[in-house]
């Protein structure tokens, strides 16, 4: 195991669906900590998401659960290895069931300007993602 991992725990809606949107990603769900209350999605063997029905979600805290399909909670940003990469992620994400987010024009002439290539989808529930590539030496 790595030193250190992070895990993010994402509340969701129906949690069979919310598996296979992320198996539609190439992503796996690590059966031994999965059952009908929750799935460990597996992004690489430093990143983990934690699939929680909103029941057990609101379990972890007294505070309410954000409604991520209409607000922006959080953004995940996800470095990859290629433009390539970042477009094959967010058309798998599309394509299972997730939806594209637009940039706003502004952010995307900085990422242009540093050397970046990103894209936005949101999950089923929301979750925005944000898969982008970053040629380092142009970015100097």
């Amino acid at each position: 195991m790595a030193d250190k991992m992070i895990f993010l725990n994402l509340p969701v809606e129906d949690l069979d669906r919310s598996k296979s949107f992320y198996e539609g990603l190439g992503w796996t769900i690590n059966p031994d900590f999965t059952d009908d209350n929750a799935a460990c999605v597996v992004v690489d063997d430093n990143i983990c998401l934690m699939l929680l029905t909103k029941e057990f979600y609101g379990s972890f805290t007294k505070r309410p659960i954000g409604d991520s399909a209409n607000h922006s909670n959080a953004m995940y940003a996800l470095s990859l290895d290629s433009r390539e990469a970042v477009d094959e992620l967010t058309e798998a994400a599309v394509k299972a069931g997730g939806t594209e987010e637009a940039s706003p024009e502004g952010r995307r002439s900085q990422e242009a300007e540093a050397g970046m290539h990103g894209r936005a989808f949101a999950d089923p529930d929301g979750h925005q993602w944000e898969p982008f590539y970053m040629d380092y030496p142009a970015a100097a």
